[in-house]
Parts: C-alpha cells; sequence; structure tokens
C-alpha cells in the first residue's frame, strides 16, 4: 500500500526509548521515500518537533481550539543525532514547552 495520507494517533507512546527511536527513524523513511501526508497525535514534544513540518497545539477540554500553530522549519530529510545539537531544533522545542507550561500553569497566558 501506498497511502497519501496515515493517520497516527499516539503510535509510538507505548514503545521503550531504543524502540521509539528506531520507530522514529523508520517513519522518517517512509516519509522520505513515499512523500506521504503524515498526521499524528503526539504528547512527545521531541517527537513531534523532530517529525513534524507543522506542530498544530490544541487547547485542553471539551471543546478544543486550536492555540497555536508552529512551523517547525526544519531541513529534511532529519538525523535524529544531529538535530540534538541544532539551535532551530532546540528552539522550536522550546516555544512547544512554554505553549504547554503557560497552559498549566498560567492558562490566561496561553
Amino acid at each position: 500500500m501506498q497511502p497519501k495520507v496515515l493517520l497516527l494517533d499516539e503510535p509510538f507512546g507505548a514503545l521503550d526509548a531504543l524502540t521509539r527511536a528506531h520507530s522514529w527513524d523508520q517513519a522518517i523513511a517512509i516519509h522520505v521515500r513515499l512523500r506521504t501526508t503524515i498526521l499524528m497525535i503526539t504528547h512527545d514534544v521531541d517527537e513531534a518537533v523532530l517529525l513534524s513540518d507543522r506542530i498544530i497545539m490544541m487547547t485542553n477540554g471539551p471543546k478544543e481550539t486550536i492555540l497555536e500553530v508552529l512551523d517547525v522549519g526544519l531541513p529534511r530529510p532529519r538525523d535524529r543525532l544531529w538535530l540534538a545539537s541544532n539551535a532551530h531544533f532546540i528552539e522550536a522545542r522550546a516555544r512547544v514547552m512554554e505553549l504547554l507550561y503557560a497552559r498549566h500553569t498560567r492558562p490566561e497566558a496561553a
């Protein structure tokens, strides 16, 4: 199968760290090979920044709305080890963390 869109809901959440990292690499390889659009739900900040071109942050509750859309802007293909020390990766990760922190400690700031 070569789907045009993959919908993934927390696909790596129950994996140990090594298996998760290997699975991230496989997801990157599938995207490079098939050019498939991937829509993924995740609560893992590193996973979101590593795998995404765009992160859509949602509000909490039964009437969720879009809080912010963050364009990640990292070049592809991506290498996990290189990104770990990349300033743009670190900045994008920090922005997501700031939004999460503000939303949970100071909801009015989010």
